[in-house]
């Protein structure tokens, strides 16, 4: 299996070379050759696997055995398991007739990214010392450089504190983060861990990010390696819990079982490992649900075929877009000069989802007629064309026959801040009583919303992405009048006591600008 850039290009990579790389040079994003398809008797023969069985069967299918064995890759995922604190890993929760979350947070940093980002910290570790033993005497290391929105930061430092040759320097929004997310990251203080608090948003943190890697010298110089889902191995990793989901369900339900995946995204990265589970062989009988909050830039193109920063639809004109009666569709949310808005679920504020960019390439390329003989490079061409546009204008629109090809997998909610409060508290007061963090409340009122259109025997399965405790502020806002409710006792993991009082390290950056984080790794690599 080798791995091309979505802007086009005859390069191919191996799977190491893939994680290593990150970002392609032409600003691209890596994926596979080909999907692979499932073995022929896969739901006989993995029906009663383990997350770690799983993860070692869907891997193995995306990576050769020439690169890692399969006792290797065996050892690096019960490696990068080990600390989850739920012997799934991912457990299925019923919470209703046909309504199951999937609780994604158990492992250390109590969120989704956990799962790819503790296999992604090992993978560099497992390449970096493979390579440097092989070059006796040689001793190549990685700077590895993210932007995060709030979860992706804490789940890459602890994927990588301490590990050796790796330096680690996580870009985030200063005052954009919740107060236990920011603690999360900026109480670590082993030395090759480095936090830098930007003045901007998400989106000026993600684009020096991506500057550092299109700057060939110093990418050169200092070995950059990505942590945020631009990199392949974190969508991989998060392709094996659609897998888990769906066997747990079949358990509880029957062979026959029918289900709906809905997804709470801001940078599309989750749902678009749902995208190629199903393209390789995961039955599907709904459409993936796509769940935004008010910055809903997803929502607006299922609804359009418009790709586009700023809303140039002041209406939304179809049933299915619609937000609840008597509700907020996020509007009303705090918008800075960027365009983005400060939301309840500070996770998915995000102007421009960069994964998108890889859904984009397969509907360019199912759109090229299938006797052309260089399909794949004029999807790369029309992916670059696209990609150039929305840099220089703010938007892209599609072709309508590309639109329906989206519509075709896809579905789109956005849901406002009122309806995330609301979501919290109907759910705590329910039967059985759960307690959401926002942005699972975002995927709930979307599913809910869904439902309608699916037939009686569909299941939904709602990806549950953050422990609770995470968004105290919102979670305690949805329940302040709420009898008998106590944070601190029905909320709050032991884990998390003292850690607001504990000792931090970040260094402030005063503006959005790449020179002057090139200056600070400079300092500290």
């Amino acid at each position: 299996m080798k791995y091309f850039s979505t802007r086009g290009g005859p390069q191919e990579l191996s799977f190491e070379e893939t994680v290593l790389t990150g970002l392609a040079p032409n600003g691209g994003l890596y994926i596979p050759t080909t999907i692979p398809k499932l073995p022929q008797n896969w739901q006989s023969a993995w029906q009663n696997y383990s997350f770690v069985d799983l993860s070692v069967a869907v891997l193995s299918l995306y990576i050769s055995r020439e690169e890692i064995s399969e006792s290797e890759l065996r050892n690096l995922v019960v490696k990068s398991y080990a600390s989850f604190r739920h012997p799934e890993v991912t457990p299925l929760k019923k919470l209703g007739d046909k309504k199951y979350v999937l609780e994604l947070w158990h492992g250390p940093t109590w969120a989704f990214k956990d799962v790819a980002l503790q296999l992604l910290g090992n993978l560099f570790e497992f390449f970096l010392q493979r390579r440097n033993e092989q070059n006796s005497g040689a001793n190549e290391k990685l700077t590895v450089v993210g932007a995060t929105s709030g979860d992706t930061g804490s789940a890459a430092i602890y994927g990588l504190r301490n590990k050796a040759n790796i330096s680690i320097f996580i870009l985030h929004p200063k005052g954009r983060v919740s107060p236990i997310q920011e603690a999360q990251m900026t109480t670590v203080t082993d030395a090759n861990v480095h936090n830098l608090a930007v003045k901007g948003t998400f989106d000026d943190c993600q684009d020096i990010v991506k500057a550092l890697f299109a700057d060939s010298e110093f990418n050169a110089k200092h070995h950059l390696g990505a942590v945020n889902s631009i990199n392949w191995a974190r969508i991989l990793a998060q392709t094996v819990y659609y897998f888990l989901a769906y066997f747990s369900l079949r358990r509880a339900v029957g062979e026959d079982v029918q289900v709906q995946f809905v997804v709470p995204t801001g940078n599309f990265g989750d749902i678009l490992a749902g995208y190629y589970a199903k393209q390789m062989g995961l039955p599907m009988a709904g459409k993936l649900g796509v769940a935004t909050n008010a910055n809903d830039i997803l929502a607006r193109f299922w609804k359009t075929g418009r790709y586009e920063k700023a809303d140039s639809s002041p209406q939304y004109d179809t049933p299915s877009m619609q937000p609840a009666a008597g509700s907020s569709d996020g509007k009303q949310a705090t918008q800075d000069a960027s365009g983005v808005k400060e939301t309840l679920s500070p996770a998915m504020d995000i102007l421009v989802s960069s994964n998108f960019e890889r859904l984009l390439w397969y509907l360019a390329y199912e759109n090229v007629p299938a006797d052309d003989n260089d399909r794949r490079g004029k999807a790369g061409e029309i992916v670059a064309g696209w990609m150039s546009q929305m840099k220089s204008n703010g938007k892209v629109e599609v072709p309508t026959a590309v639109l329906e090809i989206a519509r075709r997998d896809f579905c789109a909610e956005r849901v406002g801040d009122e309806e995330i409060l609301t979501t919290i508290q109907s759910h705590f007061l329910g039967n059985p009583s759960y307690v959401v963090d926002p942005h699972t409340a975002v995927g709930l009122c979307a599913a809910k919303r869904l439902s309608q259109y699916n037939s009686l025997s569909v299941a939904q399965i709602i990806l549950s992405t953050a422990h609770p405790a995470k968004f105290s502020e919102a979670v305690s806002t949805a329940l302040k009048d709420t009898p008998n409710f106590n944070f601190e006792s029905e909320v709050m993991p032991r884990e998390f006591d003292g850690l607001l009082q504990k000792e931090r390290r970040v260094v402030d950056v005063e503006s959005a600008d790449v020179e002057l984080v090139k200056s600070i790794i400079e300092a500290k690599v």
